[in-house]
């Protein structure tokens, strides 16, 4: 895809059904890592912040597509802890860029019966951030189809930490006893509660690490890696990785 096509274009042309992808055996969860868009831009000339904005045509284009191949849940790092450290300009572009994805984003979503949802710190966000995101969660909260989770403002060490805080409170309450705690009871202390642990996880431009994303979610995910960066990941990219993920054989420690 040209890079004017990516910056400002808004509506692709693929076709899943030229991919031979068996809906049968879909991931029900697939979580990603969109990582690239800073170096994408710097790679065609343009300051960091035009690769975050062209990344928002590719969440476009893979929500839709993980929506027709009948995946539930599609969690997107969008923003974590660490983020925070970037340059001020570029921390404000990126908050700014949910007031102008959603509405553009909103009215094919509803269309396609995608639930947009939220996991982070909501303490530190900007209020005109927040106000957007809460309006896509109303205005999509009754559907049914996709849920689409964007991690924003998240570390997974932070949540499991504050995670075990709250179970240490409900310990001292009464309302937990220590003998009936295991990895279940855990699991409903993290964000991700009522959530499937991703079955595939997905990292775009080269870098090959977690990134303190779903470090307890991911134990037994199932891991891609591509070189190629956000803005130029599409639906084909998606796809390839639905593929290899159909191949694998998932033992989870058995035989």
């Amino acid at each position: 895809m040209s890079v004017l096509k990516r910056l400002f274009g808004w509506k692709s042309n693929w076709n899943i059904e030229s991919h031979q992808v068996d809906k049968r055996s879909v991931p029900t969860h697939v979580a990603v890592v969109m990582d690239g868009n800073g170096r994408w831009a710097q790679s065609h000339g343009l300051p960091r912040v035009a690769g975050h904005h062209a990344g928002m045509k590719t969440v476009r284009e893979i929500a839709i597509t993980a929506s027709n191949l009948g995946i539930k849940v599609l969690t997107l790092y969008a923003f974590s802890t660490e983020n925070w450290k970037r340059p001020k300009d570029e921390v404000e572009f990126l908050m700014k860029l949910p007031q102008e994805f959603f509405p553009k984003m909103i009215d094919e979503l509803i269309e396609n019966n995608v639930q947009i949802r939220m996991m982070g710190i909501r303490d530190n966000l900007p209020k005109h951030t927040l106000e957007s995101i809460d309006q896509a969660i109303e205005r999509t909260k009754n559907n049914t189809g996709l849920i689409l989770n964007f991690a924003l403002n998240y570390g997974a060490r932070k949540e499991i930490t504050d995670g075990i805080l709250d179970l240490i409170a409900d310990v001292q309450a009464g309302k937990v006893e220590i003998a009936q705690i295991n990895e279940d009871v855990i699991g409903n202390y993290l964000l991700t509660r009522d959530l499937p642990d991703p079955d595939l996880f997905i990292r775009t431009s080269g870098e090959i690490r977690l990134s303190n994303f779903m470090l307890w979610q991911c134990a037994y995910s199932e891991l891609w890696f591509t070189d190629v960066c956000w803005p130029d990941f599409d639906s084909n990219q998606f796809i390839e990785a639905i593929n290899k993920y159909q191949n694998r054989n998932r033992r989870f420690g058995g035989i």
